[in-house]
């Protein structure tokens, strides 16, 4: 049997391979990437290294060729970009003959407001259309995407937010990608969605566990969206970028991320790392970022 993960030099995909790698022997896995060359460290670990890119998708198809189990991890960019890219290479998956997809979606993602659902749900219907097994690993909101605002709070700025009292599942990349790996490898998990989801927390809920760790208290701000903007503005995101980080304090807001689920543990056996053991792993990397 034939593994492939698309993505594998990305932060999570390559957490996904490390992961993988612990239980599946090297020749069983190999994985799509667009530069080759960042996967050299893959590739000497016998890992098989194809090179595949989302915006050629003819590269897809020999990238694709003889595998039996694939992961597609979803794209950056924006919205319309990320549904071409997605579309193609379910459609490459479908023309090599692949027997499973798994696909890292969004929360809720057939329901969700919130404006990165689109690229999810267009894979999705996708995939299911194909007829093809698939598993849909619906990742809430990873910790990491928090660290520039973490930084702010070491250097002395308080948690700004317009999100009001929405909550939000976060949780670590590397849990996410123990369940992706437990799916792609193990078995049992054909037709399947699976809602993985940390402990719902307020904005407030999570500045408290960050003072706890940090040792001083975090004070909160909430805003409305328009000050958020010019407070992001402020500490230096660039101007594209602030219609994109509102448009997530909007979804949370209205509620898109407050999941409730426990498909972690039927997939590694436990819970999400709890927030004040996640935590601390995360302002530890951000001092090694320094």
């Amino acid at each position: 049997m034939k593994m492939l993960v698309t993505g594998a030099t990305g932060k999570l995909g390559t957490k996904i391979v490390e992961t993988l790698l612990k239980t599946v022997p090297a020749n069983q896995l190999a994985v799509s990437v667009r530069n080759p060359e960042k996967a050299e460290g893959f590739r000497v670990q016998g890992v098989e290294v194809r090179q595949g890119d989302f915006d050629r998708p003819d590269t897809l198809d020999s990238a694709f060729a003889g595998i039996d189990r694939l992961l597609i991890i979803s794209a950056d960019g924006d919205n319309e970009t990320r549904i071409r890219q997605h579309t193609d290479a379910v459609a490459a998956a479908e023309r090599a003959g692949v027997k499973f997809i798994a696909y890292t979606s969004i929360g809720n993602a057939s329901e969700s407001t919130m404006f990165l659902a689109p690229p999810h749900i267009a894979a999705e219907e996708a995939i299911l259309k194909t007829g093809i097994p698939y598993s849909f690993l619906r990742n809430n909101w990873y910790l990491e995407n928090e660290i520039s605002s973490i930084q702010g709070v070491l250097e002395g700025a308080p948690w700004v937010t317009s999100a009001g009292s929405g909550k939000v599942g976060w949780a670590l990349q590397q849990d996410y990608a123990e369940a992706a790996a437990a799916v792609l490898s193990g078995t049992g998990h054909e037709n399947t969605i699976y809602e993985l989801s940390g402990k719902p927390m307020t904005q407030e809920e999570f500045a408290s566990a960050l003072g706890k760790v940090l040792g001083k208290e975090v004070p909160v701000q909430q805003v409305d969206d328009a000050v958020y903007a010019d407070i992001m503005k402020g500490a230096g995101v660039p101007e594209f970028l602030l219609p994109f980080l509102v448009d997530i304090q909007k979804g949370i807001r209205a509620g898109a991320l407050e999941i409730e689920s426990h498909d972690f543990e039927k997939l590694i056996g436990r819970p999400a790392t709890p927030i004040s053991k996640a935590l601390p792993l995360i302002v530890k990397e951000i001092s090694q970022i320094k």
